[in-house]
């Protein structure tokens, strides 16, 4: 698939997803770019590492921001603390050039997953209508 079908095909599935599917997605991405970082750092690969865990970074601040605070109490609340946590960690890894910050990330990413992965899907997202903005940061 050339890079503006996949593109296109990603900005699609983004735009059709319902809310449960967005975080989902998001999750997912999260989790690919620190498994790439993890290999970009066996590379020595310094760039590339930091680019993944760059990308890693804006997804999880996505995360963040696309919690609702006053609605989800204190689970929102605590997600906002293992996002920062997770985003620190990240940094750390970035900074130390450290694998073990990484695959604590990934682990804690994968629960996050399967956790979200275990809620039932509620309706198909083409009968649910559009209440959210579209997602900000490019992957």
């Amino acid at each position: 698939m050339n890079p503006n079908t996949y593109d296109q095909y990603l900005r699609n599935e983004v735009m059709s997803a319902d809310p449960l599917k967005l975080v989902r997605m998001l999750y997912r991405a999260a989790i690919e770019a620190v498994s790439a970082a993890r290999a970009r750092l066996r590379e020595g690969d310094i760039r590339g590492r930091s680019h993944e865990i760059t990308r890693a970074l804006r997804v999880v601040h996505e995360l963040l921001r696309s919690l609702d605070r006053e609605r989800g109490g204190e689970i929102a609340a605590r997600l906002a603390q293992l996002y920062a946590y997770m985003s620190s960690r990240l940094i750390e890894a970035n900074a130390n050039q450290s694998d073990k910050p990484l695959a604590e990330v990934e682990r804690l990413l994968s629960i996050l997953l399967e956790g979200w992965s275990a809620i039932p899907d509620a309706t198909p997202a083409a009968e649910q209508p559009l209440e959210y903005a579209p997602l900000s940061c490019s992957y």
